[in-house]
């Protein structure tokens, strides 16, 4: 049985959520602080995490909560179930760290789905790693990409990108010239969501990116198709 760890300050939701999550065959760790959602994630991390962004009186508490999580913890999936829904707050939450990103209005089944989804996919590479996988180093580049930790660098730091954001990177640095579309990017990353995600996805990358080198530009929008990553930066 999966354990979801499911941090949300208001008593009613969260008790209609977590009835509908244990109905679905998970086991929930409910919380309402902050703070001792990180203290218990810190002793015994769930399968997966589903977080509010405003807790209490701190309008991004469930931000900073992510980020917390993400310094020692860079594969657990994290989806913000929110009723932020703009489109500056779906970018913020993708660039701490989160995979997935839902707002209160969607239909509980459609929730599952977006979760059952991200388990899969942990699974999938929980077995991938198992087996002998050739690591992704380019010698001449200042990017590297390391398949067995999936972890990524450029110019020998760690971007600290989730496991959806190195996967997008992934697809596209490796097809580097290539179009791809966002249901390749998609399918890279073994989820399936909105269009508008993956443009916050590949906006968080493009942020790491600039954090280390504010010049860099290698990522080619085409807008309502897709990105490329631009040869001369491979």
């Amino acid at each position: 049985m999966k354990t979801i760890g499911y941090v949300e300050d208001n008593d009613s939701i969260r008790e209609n959520y977590e009835e509908c999550l244990v109905d679905a065959g998970f086991k929930v760790h409910s919380f309402a602080e902050a703070s001792d959602a990180l203290n218990s994630f810190q002793e015994d991390m769930p399968d997966l995490l589903l977080l509010d962004i405003g807790l209490g009186h701190q309008r991004d508490a469930g931000l900073q909560l992510c980020f917390d999580v993400r310094k020692f913890n860079s594969s657990v999936p994290i989806i913000f179930l929110t009723s932020h829904d703009k489109d500056y707050e779906k970018i913020s939450g993708l660039r701490m760290g989160a995979d997935d990103y839902i707002t209160k209005d969607s239909n509980i089944d459609y929730i599952l789905v977006r979760i059952e989804t991200l388990l899969r996919r942990v699974e999938a590479l929980q077995k991938d790693a198992n087996l002998v996988r050739e690591e992704v180093v380019e010698e001449k580049s200042s990017v590297e990409l390391n398949d067995k930790t999936c972890q990524a660098y450029y110019n020998g730091k760690n971007l600290d990108l989730s496991l959806t954001q190195y996967w997008i990177l992934h697809e596209l640095y490796l097809g580097a010239g290539k179009l791809k579309s966002h249901a390749e990017l998609m399918k890279a990353a073994s989820i399936v969501v909105e269009p508008n995600t993956i443009v916050a996805h590949v906006k968080a990358i493009r942020s790491r990116f600039k954090s280390i080198n504010e010049d860099f530009d290698a990522i080619r929008t085409a807008r309502g198709v897709g990105y490329q990553w631009l040869d001369s930066e491979s």
